[in-house]
């Protein structure tokens, strides 16, 4: 069966989830982790994650993020291409160190963000790498110490998850209870996968209710309930259909660049003629994305129309830079 594709949205919950290669280590070092955090520290500086909780095992790792600017897959590019290059540089090694493609589940906010907390936060007592509570709040490797003011890391959003709990010291004491009455529920196999599946009882409840003549929306991708499934289901749906639209309807690129140009109001010349001026390269990565990304024009193509180079054009249509093309959808 083919995999599906990833379900994102600007400002989705995602849950990742990544693990190493025939349950490899990963981590084996502090200057691995030192870098994995350091490389996940600067897609939240540029606005294209916010990281609620985290953890760092031997073989796998655990994030709850926000995507911003740009969608999950390429930020998840980003930090592990790098990652791999780097770790197999460090220990001399080559080929692959994760396991697959990593897992991303979308989760609905309320009550899977704090839930998702308590459980990644979690994972380091679970995995007996730490033996109690007071260990865990100094653990380096995980969220929960950051959380707890034991450890400082700037880029990890601990407001979001604290004003759940109140103000000031007494919220940090409350968020700590939270954690503290997770730990008696263990694994928690709802939270990893599945969504309304694995909260009904696996499949074999959903189908009991199907044969009732009760219909259930699920997706493996999906933690949420019904109303939150069907809503993600439904806007990649019409995304899906869009792109389909534009690439089976796709105009010539000289009917796609006038339409760019007159609503962005720039000349035809100042688009193909290489110009470095900034509203200009902006409306040029516009046309980019649009052409390439959206209506599935080769790179050479592109890059032939505008008299640049192929490698010009693949740079900005996948650009972290992403331009507003929902209103260029509008045009065709």
């Amino acid at each position: 069966m083919a995999r599906q594709p990833r379900l994102d949205t600007p400002g989705a919950l995602h849950h990742v989830m990544g693990r190493g290669i025939e349950r490899a280590t990963i981590f084996r070092t502090d200057a691995d982790r030192n870098d994995f955090l350091d490389r996940l520290a600067d897609l939240c500086v540029d606005g294209n994650l916010m990281v609620y909780a985290w953890s760092l095992l031997s073989n796998h790792f655990h994030l709850l993020v926000r995507t911003g600017r740009q969608p999950i897959s390429k930020n998840m590019k980003k930090l592990l291409t790098g990652y791999v290059v780097k770790f197999n540089l460090r220990h001399k090694r080559c080929g692959h160190l994760f396991q697959n493609r990593y897992k991303s589940i979308v989760c609905e906010e309320d009550p899977y963000l704090l839930e998702l907390t308590r459980y990644i936060h979690l994972n380091p007592l679970r995995a007996g790498i730490v033996g109690d509570l007071e260990e865990l709040r100094h653990y380096r490797w995980a969220g929960h110490s950051v959380i707890m003011g034991r450890v400082e890391r700037g880029w990890q959003d601990i407001g979001t998850v604290l004003a759940y709990f109140g103000k000031g010291r007494d919220a940090v004491k409350k968020y700590e209870q939270f954690v503290q009455e997770g730990i008696s529920q263990g694994r928690r196999p709802g939270l990893v996968g599945g969504g309304l599946i694995r909260s009904l009882g696996g499949w074999s409840q959903v189908l009991s209710l199907r044969r009732r003549g009760i219909k259930i929306a699920s997706d493996e991708r999906i933690l949420g309930r019904v109303e939150f499934i069907r809503r993600i289901l439904s806007e990649a749906e019409e995304r899906e259909k869009e792109t389909l639209r534009l690439s089976q309807k796709k105009p010539d690129l000289t009917t796609v660049a006038r339409r760019v140009i007159e609503a962005e109001g720039i000349g035809e010349s100042e688009l193909r003629s290489g110009m470095r001026k900034r509203e200009v390269v902006r409306v040029r990565r516009m046309f980019c994305q649009l052409a390439v990304r959206e209506m599935g024009y080769a790179g050479a193509e592109v890059a032939r129309f505008l008299g640049v180079t192929t490698s010009s054009v693949n740079r900005l249509a996948v650009s972290e830079e992403t331009a507003d093309l929902k209103k260029l959808h509008k045009m065709f």
